[in-house]
């Protein structure tokens, strides 16, 4: 029978260990590093013929760095007569260039499939795609989780009363929707325009807002322009307390900055993306994918189905909202 193997890049190690931890396998030894011109270099230390490896690594900041080791490692793997090699990537970076918005515009999330899949990946398991017909640019099969009971039970315990669930924008509806049916509570929705990329003004907010605990809910936080601003907005509209959602926690440039701000509560991320230090602030708080990773991999290393699993985590959530 086939060995249930994982391993780690160096995007999140932290993450893996605790994948490792909840199922009680160590991460098998694996050495990355940089040459002097900056090519990567990794050498799998140990055998893993027959193995069905687990790929820990996000293809987050630096983008480029990350996603040229994890195609390497999957080269490594399949050369060392892996069985089957699964991407574990929580975060699919590129994932915003979905589609040609202009003409000459490459469609890189497409690119980046095909690069995983020529590597010798079998599948891959992400979470909160930015678009989800993304998974329509691979050829092996997608599963792309869900965050939101994770979020609705944390926020099912801070017992928020009078809440709303906003989008941040038009494109976000559908995510928020999903999240506010989980809490039982009404939708918002904040009307922007984007004058260029990495910037957004925020021209309305389409539902009712005045004295109601706002929870801002999306899934990538890049440099915070969208947020800081739609938060402002909520607070000059009458909302209470602004609580603010995403899965994918990027903080580019003076996103730190825009996030500290007096008209938001609290910032609640996963950790699909390991945050530094300096990235952190007191109002921050992550949420960890350990646990439902380390399910979903032993989920599909056994050849179960994977609806059972999350069917499981939205029961317990709708459990908790009853009581």
């Amino acid at each position: 029978m086939a060995t249930l193997c994982l391993l780690a890049g160096t995007a999140n190690r932290q993450l893996a260990e605790e994948i490792s931890n909840g199922l009680k396998i160590p991460l098998h030894p694996i050495e990355i590093k940089r040459f002097n011109d900056g090519e990567t270099y990794c050498h799998i230390e140990k055998s893993v013929r027959g193995s069905c490896v687990f790929v820990v690594q996000p293809t987050s900041p630096p983008v480029n760095d990350r996603l040229m080791e994890l195609l390497l490692i999957i080269d490594a793997l399949k050369r060392a007569s892996a069985k089957e090699i699964t991407v574990v990537s929580p975060y699919y970076g590129y994932s915003r260039q979905d589609r040609k918005a202009q003409p000459r515009e490459p469609i890189s999330a497409r690119l980046v499939a095909n690069m995983i899949e020529k590597a010798g990946a079998h599948r891959l398991v992400t979470f909160d795609l930015h678009a989800d017909q993304i998974q329509g640019f691979f050829d092996i099969p997608v599963d792309n989780l869900e965050a939101h009971p994770l979020i609705a039970e944390y926020l099912l315990d801070k017992n928020i009363r009078d809440a709303v669930v906003v989008a941040p924008d038009v494109g976000g509806a559908k995510r928020a929707r999903r999240l506010a049916q989980m809490l039982n509570v009404s939708l918002a929705i904040v009307d922007k325009r984007r004058p260029a990329h990495g910037k957004a003004e925020v021209l309305n907010i389409v539902g009712e807002v005045k004295g109601k605990n706002a929870i801002l809910a999306d899934d990538i936080i890049d440099t915070a322009g969208t947020i800081s601003g739609a938060a402002k907005a909520l607070k000059h509209k009458g909302a209470k307390d602004v609580y603010v959602w995403a899965t994918h926690a990027l903080f580019s440039g003076d996103a730190v900055q825009k996030l500290a701000i007096p008209e938001i509560k609290e910032v609640i991320v996963s950790n699909s993306i390991a945050l530094p230090q300096e990235k952190c602030f007191s109002t921050l708080h992550a949420l960890s994918l350990g646990p439902v990773l380390a399910e979903s991999i032993k989920t599909i290393f056994e050849g179960n189905p994977m609806g059972v699993l999350f069917d499981r985590l939205y029961k317990k959530v709708e459990e908790k909202r009853k009581q």
